[in-house]
């Protein structure tokens, strides 16, 4: 028996492999739906979602895609979006060639200049933050406007707070760069798989997991108490007990910790200890607005709360989407803005509304007000380092390895492999 903790993609996932290798597993939900953070909603006729706003299909996703058959509910973005910046009082084009940066208004002619001296200066130093890594290799105006929103934007984290060897050496691994961001830059490489979602939302997809081994889910049944019994472990739950040979922990970081806090006391103390940024989620109805993207991220030195926003309406408001005409998704708070977050519903949405008017010119209506949050990847995560969990024990969430679906999904089966791999 394997016991899985949380029924969000990962934990989803894992037991979907799990079921096709035949070994009996429970999985323990603390809420009443599947999914985790990936959450959708009908609000007035608009597909909302609280959660991440597209997928990319590509590799595993797709492949899942077609075996849950959900390909006839696909919607893919435009071929060729553009991504904006705002910056001194105007939405630049995030550029995404060589020639782009030269010729667009991302950056001044100073900004360009410093830039072109990247190639010539060295690679991660062992200690260095995400923004000195940034600003020394790019120049502060690049850093500020584009490197620092794009990249802290995917944590809602401040990259001043972020080791480079934590958080983003991974990336610059897979992207291939050894030493020159530019050089690689300059090899046009297409990011595989197109922008989608689903008709209904991102939440069909975990929908349809459940579907498939609904049997196995308990919802409304946390995980209070994790004890060694022997070579095997008892979890106790809001439903009973759950004897296990293993026990995966699919679920965030506060949550292991408690599990955690009498088997391995000092791992539950450091991982309670770990950072989460709070984030709010205001859906916006704006109508027709004529604007044509991905959406936006705002540069750092704007006296703004919001984070960035999502552009539903041309990603995914087409012909014949209606759910999403005149949608946009706005993020506010995170690290450097937190403040925010522990307002009222209407003075969140009413600075999101207000912002977003200031930044595109055109005025919104609140739709929903929502609350997240989302591993840091700051400094905290530093005590993670040298610890191991209890024999038995194994971790699978967005707290052990960068966020992204496919990252999930290929955990998901790498894990299903090392549980069965002796059988």
């Amino acid at each position: 028996m394997i016991c899985i903790v949380g029924a969000g993609l990962t934990g989803l996932a894992l037991a979907r492999e799990l079921a096709r290798r035949g070994v009996e597993h429970v999985v323990l939900e603390a809420a009443d739906r599947p999914g985790g953070v990936i959450r959708s909603a009908n609000v007035e006729g608009r597909v909302l979602d609280f959660g991440p706003q597209r997928l990319r299909l590509s590799g595993a996703l797709a492949t899942l895609v077609r075996e849950l058959g959900l390909e006839s509910e696909i919607v893919r973005a435009p071929a060729g979006l553009p991504l904006y910046v705002y910056a001194d009082g105007a939405l630049r084009e995030v550029p995404f060639s060589l020639r782009a940066l030269a010729t667009g208004d991302a950056l001044t002619w100073r900004g360009k200049l410093r830039l072109a001296r990247e190639p010539l200066t060295a690679g991660p130093r062992p200690g260095e933050r995400v923004a000195e890594f940034f600003t020394r290799k790019l120049g502060r105006e690049a850093y500020e406007r584009v490197a620092g929103p794009l990249f802290g934007g995917l944590y809602a984290s401040d990259p001043a707070d972020m080791p480079v060897d934590l958080s983003l050496w991974g990336v610059l691994r897979d992207l291939g760069v050894r030493r020159s961001l530019l050089a690689r830059f300059a090899r046009k490489t297409r990011i595989p798989g197109a922008p989608c979602t689903f008709r209904t939302g991102v939440q069909a997809l975990t929908d349809a997991l459940h579907a498939t081994g609904a049997g196995s889910v308990r919802l409304g049944s946390a995980a209070r108490r994790l004890k060694q019994a022997g070579s095997a472990w008892r979890v106790e739950s809001a439903r009973g007990v759950v004897e296990a040979e293993a026990v995966v922990l699919a679920c965030d970081a506060p949550a292991a910790a408690r599990l955690l806090a009498g088997p391995a006391p000092e791992m539950a103390r450091r991982l309670a200890a770990l950072t989460y940024n709070p984030l709010a989620v205001v859906h916006l109805e704006a109508g027709e607005t004529g604007l044509f993207g991905l959406g936006y991220q705002v540069a750092f030195g704007e006296e703004l709360a919001t984070r960035g926003v999502t552009w539903n309406d041309s990603l995914f408001g087409g012909e014949l989407q209606v759910g999403r005409r005149g949608l946009y998704t706005a993020f506010l708070g995170g690290a450097r803005t937190p403040y925010v977050v522990s307002e009222p519903d209407g003075r969140v949405g009413a600075i999101a509304a207000r912002e977003f008017q200031t930044v595109t010119g055109r005025p919104a209506r609140v739709l929903s007000v929502s609350r997240t949050s989302m591993p840091a990847w700051d400094a905290t995560w530093a005590a993670m380092g040298g610890l191991s969990l209890p024999s038995g024990v194994l971790a699978a969430g967005s707290w052990r390895s960068r966020p992204g679906v496919p990252g999930r999904l290929a955990e998901a089966a790498q894990m299903a492999y090392d549980l069965t791999a002796e059988d």
